[in-house]
């Protein structure tokens, strides 16, 4: 940024807030344009889900994945947590009040699995898993909102909607309920990284803020590492013993 280039960072941020701060500050300072690179924010079923958003109350998000042997220096939180994370901030929109945390090494000196329970100030419950050790993969968002319920799929990359005493179900997908009305929103499909790719130079060019800020980036990094932190002292509370 101080020769006069823009960035796009990859997540999370930086390693920690102090550094995400700073990168903040001299963005300011210098004009340039800084984008943080939470590519899910750019998945075509993201993106259709958003214009449904009411008032989101509970959500269950699942991050499921093999075990490989990368990004073994971080735990599973910053590895792979900070994307639903920063995507539910984006729903939700709201401060987080309250966090309850479990995490395990499974097959590294990391946290390799973690459980969160987050609550907003909004009364909004949130429970994420986040696994590198599944024997499957799985990438889900599920959340309930007044009178409708809302299934999102990052790998298929749709969306399903359940509306109570909505009109007669949509055609082709049945309901088993009459009062229940589940529609299929349309998204246009798109490969995340080329969308991010796009939006990133579309904000160079036209000196526009970008779809993820480098506050929104800082937003998801400090809520991730206040995870990491609790997780920290759930294992301390319960004499957890590290991998070495």
């Amino acid at each position: 940024m101080e020769a006069g280039v823009d960035v796009l960072i990859e997540k999370p941020l930086a390693s920690s807030l102090a550094e995400a701060d700073e990168l903040i500050r001299l963005a300011k300072h210098l004009g340039r344009t800084g984008q943080v690179g939470h590519l899910e924010r750019f998945n075509p079923a993201v993106r259709a889900t958003l214009p449904l958003i009411t008032q989101p109350m509970f959500f269950e998000v699942h991050r499921l994945s093999v075990f490989t042997p990368r990004a073994l220096d971080v735990d599973v939180v910053l590895d792979l947590m900070i994307h639903d994370l920063d995507v539910v901030l984006s729903f939700v929109n709201s401060p987080v009040k309250e966090i309850r945390a479990v995490g395990l090494p499974i097959l590294s000196g990391k946290t390799d699995i973690a459980n969160v329970r987050l609550e907003f100030d909004s009364a909004c419950i949130a429970n994420f898993t986040a696994s590198r050790v599944s024997t499957e993969q799985v990438r889900k968002i599920r959340f309930f909102q007044p009178r409708q319920y809302i299934s999102l799929d990052y790998s298929r990359q749709d969306v399903l909607v359940f509306t109570v005493d909505g009109e007669n179900p949509a055609p082709g997908i049945p309901s088993v309920n009459p009062q229940i009305k589940v529609n299929k929103p349309s998204v246009t499909a798109e490969e995340p990284l080329h969308a991010e790719l796009k939006s990133f130079l579309e904000s160079v060019r036209a000196g526009s803020n970008p779809q993820v800020s480098l506050e929104d980036g800082r937003r998801a990094l400090g809520l991730a590492l206040n995870i990491v932190e609790a997780i920290q002292a759930h294992g301390t509370k319960v004499q957890l013993q590290r991998l070495g």
